[in-house]
C-alpha cells in the first residue's frame, strides 16, 4: 500500500475584480474519504460560487477555515492526506470513540460522521435510514431527507398525541421570525443596485410591440427550425438579442459607458442576459453577439439558465458587457423599470405578452401586445436618443424582414 502524502488546499485565486471569498459549505467532514475531483468545499464570492475539489483519492485530516469565514486568493483552507493510506481510515478517532458509545443497533451502519452527528442531535435512528451513498454509505443529506419526512404529519397521525419537532416549537398564535445572513452575492446585487440608483442619472422611457408578426414566424418555422438546429427550440429571446444588436449599431451612444470623465465607445456588442439563480439575479454575457446566429444565441441563452441554477457560471461568463436585455415577463411581469447593470448605460426590459384591444387600419382587433422599457443614463444619453432607440427595436420586431434587408 502506497504511503500517504499530505497535501495543502488552498483557495482558488480570485480574478481581479473579486477580493476575497466566503467558504459557504464544506461538502466533505474531517476524516471522510473522498475521491478525486469530488467537490469538497463551495467558495462563494460577490458574483459566483467556486468549487474546490480533491486533488486526490484521500480524506481531510485538518480544516483551517470554517463556514462563513473570509478567504483570500491561495489562502490555505484545509490538510488533505491523498494516497492509498489515506482511505485505510476514513472516520477520525474522536468520531470513532463517539460511534463506540452509540446503541448496538446502530454499529452495523455504514454512515458519515456528519449523518451520525445529525441523526445523534435529533434523536433518529441511523438503521431508520436508506443510505444513498456508495455501497449503502448513509449521507449527511440522506439523514436531513429522514428527519424532514419523519416531520410531515401523515394522514393517519393528524389526531395522534405525539406532534412533530416544528410542530412542538411552535405556539398557537405566536408571530414566528426568522433570521439568516445575507450571502456575498444577494449583498453585492443589493449594493450594485442602490450605487446605480445614487450616481446615474437614471431615466425610463416606454412603448409597446405588436408580437403577432414574431409569433406567426415563429410558428412557421418552429418545426423547421427545431430540425435544422439539431434541437435547438426557436424562442423570442433571439429576436430581441439580434433586434437590439440592430438597434446599437444605429445608437452607438446607447452601446457606450462612462469612466470618470471619459466616454468609452465600444466596437463590438457584449449583450447581457438577466437570469435567475438561487442566489439571486445573474447577468452572463453574449460575447461578440453580433456574430451569433439565432441557433446560437438560443443555445448560449438556455446554457446561462442551466448553468445558474446548478451555480456553474464562472467570473468570466459574467464579466463586462455593454447592454443587458431583462425579461421580467417570464414571471408575469406586465410593466416594469428595470435599473442599470454600470458601467452599462442602457438596459431593455421585457415583459409578458398581453391580449389587448389595438386599431389597426381603423378597427378594432385583439393583438399580443408587449410593454417594452428603456432604462438609461441620462447623463451620457439624451431622451430623443433614448426613444428613437426603443422604436427601431419595436420597428424590427414588428417587421423581421428589416433586420435581413438593413432597413
Amino acid at each position: 500500500m502506497a504511503d500517504s502524502e499530505s497535501v495543502d488546499i488552498k483557495a482558488p485565486e480570485f480574478p481581479e475584480s473579486v477580493a476575497d471569498g466566503e467558504v459557504a459549505t464544506w461538502h466533505v467532514q474531517i476524516g471522510e474519504a473522498v475521491r478525486r475531483d469530488q467537490v469538497i468545499v463551495d467558495i462563494e464570492t460577490d458574483k459566483v460560487v467556486l468549487e474546490v475539489v480533491a486533488p486526490a483519492d484521500g480524506k481531510l485530516i485538518a480544516i483551517i477555515k470554517e463556514e462563513g469565514e473570509t478567504v483570500l486568493t491561495d489562502e490555505l483552507l484545509a490538510t488533505f492526506e491523498a494516497g492509498d493510506g489515506a482511505r485505510a481510515s476514513t472516520v477520525p478517532a474522536a468520531v470513532l470513540s463517539d460511534m463506540e458509545e452509540t446503541s448496538e443497533e446502530t454499529e452495523d451502519v455504514v454512515a458519515s460522521p456528519a449523518a451520525r452527528k445529525i441523526a445523534q442531535e435529533q434523536g433518529l435512528a441511523l438503521d431508520q435510514v436508506t443510505g444513498t451513498g456508495k455501497d449503502g454509505r448513509i449521507t449527511k443529506e440522506d439523514v436531513v431527507k429522514a428527519v424532514a419526512d419523519a416531520q410531515k404529519p401523515s394522514s393517519r397521525a393528524i389526531n395522534a398525541p405525539t406532534a412533530s419537532i416544528e410542530q412542538a416549537l411552535v405556539v398557537p398564535g405566536e408571530r414566528v421570525e426568522r433570521r439568516v445572513p445575507m450571502t456575498r452575492i444577494r449583498a453585492s446585487i443589493a449594493r450594485r443596485l442602490v450605487d446605480a440608483q445614487q450616481t446615474a442619472a437614471m431615466l425610463t422611457t416606454f412603448n409597446e410591440v405588436d408580437m403577432k408578426p414574431i409569433m406567426d414566424l415563429r410558428s412557421r418555422y418552429k418545426d423547421e427550425f427545431e430540425k435544422a438546429h439539431n434541437g435547438t427550440r426557436l424562442g423570442f429571446m433571439s429576436f430581441f438579442v439580434r433586434s437590439s444588436i440592430e438597434a446599437l449599431k444605429r445608437f452607438p451612444v446607447v452601446n457606450a459607458s462612462i469612466d470618470g470623465n471619459d466616454i468609452v465607445y465600444h466596437g463590438y456588442q457584449d449583450v447581457g442576459v438577466a437570469v435567475s439563480s438561487p442566489r439571486g439575479l445573474v447577468v452572463p454575457i453574449l460575447r461578440d453577439a453580433d456574430s451569433l446566429t439565432l441557433a446560437e444565441i438560443e443555445v448560449q441563452i438556455r446554457e446561462f439558465g442551466t448553468r445558474a441554477q446548478e451555480n456553474k457560471l464562472s467570473i468570466d461568463d459574467m464579466t463586462g458587457g455593454t447592454f443587458t436585455i431583462s425579461n421580467g415577463g417570464v414571471f408575469g411581469s406586465l410593466l416594469s423599470t428595470p435599473i442599470l447593470n454600470p458601467p452599462q448605460t442602457a438596459i431593455l426590459g421585457m415583459h409578458k405578452i398581453a391580449d389587448r384591444p389595438m386599431a389597426v387600419d381603423g378597427e378594432v382587433e385583439i393583438r399580443p401586445m408587449m410593454y417594452l422599457a428603456l432604462s438609461y443614463d441620462h447623463r451620457l444619453i439624451d431622451g430623443q436618443e433614448a426613444v428613437r432607440f426603443l422604436v427601431t427595436i419595436k420597428d424590427f420586431l414588428e417587421e423581421p424582414a428589416r433586420i435581413l434587408l438593413d432597413l
